[in-house]
């Protein structure tokens, strides 16, 4: 069980990664980045930050790199900010998962829009048939009733 303390201290890292990506990195390699959630190991020393980048693979293998090569900048920040006995050293750590979701969803998408368009191309074959009937409705009312009266006679 994670005690409060950690959770908190997760919180504050989280924050301050977050915020030093956002506002103070100027690396070009670092683009697109959603920081997910902070661990800190319980002797307050490791963490590991998760991290979400959009993009081709290589596109977030150089993001990845440059977050890696940027570390000692963020943990100095996060050593200004939280008043610790030690500075968590970072580990940047891609997360699939958001992405593998993102996937997902997107494929169910395509697959509710392919059922979609194959309903409208069944109502509209439905309604080109419904408009033929129109005209002939006299036929069409002639046919039902010799259709009552077939299963009327079926019945005696």
């Amino acid at each position: 069980m994670v005690s409060r303390r950690v959770a908190r201290l997760s919180q504050a890292v989280r924050e301050v990664v977050s915020t030093a990506i956002l506002f103070h990195l100027r690396d070009p390699r670092i683009q697109n980045v959603t920081v997910l959630r902070v661990e800190v190991a319980g002797d307050v020393r490791t963490a590991k930050v998760y991290v979400s980048v959009l993009g081709t693979e290589k596109e977030q293998a150089l993001c990845l790199h440059g977050l890696n090569a940027s570390r000692g900048f963020i943990q100095s920040r996060i050593a200004d900010r939280i008043e610790t006995r030690y500075t968590p050293v970072l580990k940047f750590v891609l997360e699939d998962a958001v992405s593998s979701g993102a996937e997902e969803a997107d494929r169910i998408l395509k697959e509710l829009e392919q059922e979609r368009l194959e309903l409208e191309g069944e109502s509209g074959v439905v309604a080109s048939l419904d408009a033929e009937n129109s005209d002939e409705g006299e036929v069409a009312d002639s046919t039902v009733d010799e259709l009552t009266q077939d299963i009327e006679a079926k019945d005696e």
